[in-house]
C-alpha cells in the first residue's frame, strides 16, 4: 500500500509540481486520504491521494482481490481566487473514500454527489468523473495490479447532474463544449439545457 501511494505522490509532483499544502481525512474504517493542493497561475489544482492504496471491487463480487481491480485518484482543478475552494478538501476525501465506504468503483462518466456543495456558496454539489491520461498521465503499477489513473472531477450544478442523469455524461459534455463553458470557474452557471 505505502509503495504504490508513493509512486503516485511521485507522479503527482512530477506532473504538477511541489504541493503548497495537505491535508489528511480519515473516517471510521478506511484508509487515510490526503488532498494535495498544487497552485500554479491562476489555477488551483487539489489531488487525492491514497484512494488508489486498495483496488476498488464490484459491489457484486462474492470475494475482493485485494491487488487485482482498477486504482484511480481524483483531480479538481479550479480558477483560483474566485470562491473559498479550499474547503473542497474534506468533500473530495469523502468522495475519494467512497470505495471503501459504499463499495462503488469510480469510472469515467460517473456521477459523484455530495448532498452538499463543494466548498461554501458553490454552486455544485455534483462531479463528472472525465476519462483520465489528460493532465497526469496513468502510473503502470507491476503486474497483476492494474494502473492507477488519475479522473478529473468536472462541478455539475444540480440541473446539469439531473440531465445528465436522463442524456448521459456524453450529452452533457458536448453541451459545455457547444456553450464554451468554463468548467474552471468556481462560481459558473449551469449551461443552458432544454
Amino acid at each position: 500500500m505505502g509503495e504504490v501511494l508513493a509512486l503516485v505522490e511521485a507522479r503527482l509532483r512530477t506532473a504538477l509540481g511541489e504541493p503548497d499544502a495537505r491535508a489528511a481525512v480519515t473516517f471510521l474504517g478506511t484508509d487515510r486520504i490526503e488532498v494535495l493542493r498544487f497552485t500554479g497561475g491562476d489555477l488551483v489544482r487539489y489531488a487525492t491521494l491514497g484512494m488508489s492504496a486498495q483496488p476498488m471491487t464490484d459491489p457484486t463480487a462474492a470475494l475482493a482481490d485485494p491487488v487485482k481491480g482498477p486504482r484511480a485518484e481524483l483531480l479538481l482543478t479550479v480558477r483560483a481566487a474566485a470562491a473559498d475552494t479550499d474547503k473542497v478538501l474534506r468533500p473530495l476525501a469523502v468522495l475519494a473514500a467512497s470505495p471503501q465506504v459504499e463499495g462503488v468503483v469510480v469510472a469515467p462518466g460517473a456521477s459523484l454527489d455530495l448532498g452538499e456543495p463543494l466548498w461554501p456558496g458553490a454552486p455544485f454539489s455534483s462531479v463528472l468523473v472525465a476519462e483520465s491520461g489528460g493532465l497526469v498521465e496513468d502510473l503502470e503499477l507491476d503486474e497483476p495490479m492494474d494502473p492507477v489513473r488519475f479522473l478529473p472531477l468536472l462541478p455539475m450544478t444540480p440541473n446539469e447532474a439531473a440531465w445528465k442523469r436522463v442524456h448521459g455524461a456524453q450529452a452533457l459534455q458536448e453541451r459545455w463544449l457547444a456553450a464554451g463553458t468554463d468548467l474552471r470557474d468556481p462560481l459558473r452557471r449551469s449551461v443552458t439545457l432544454d
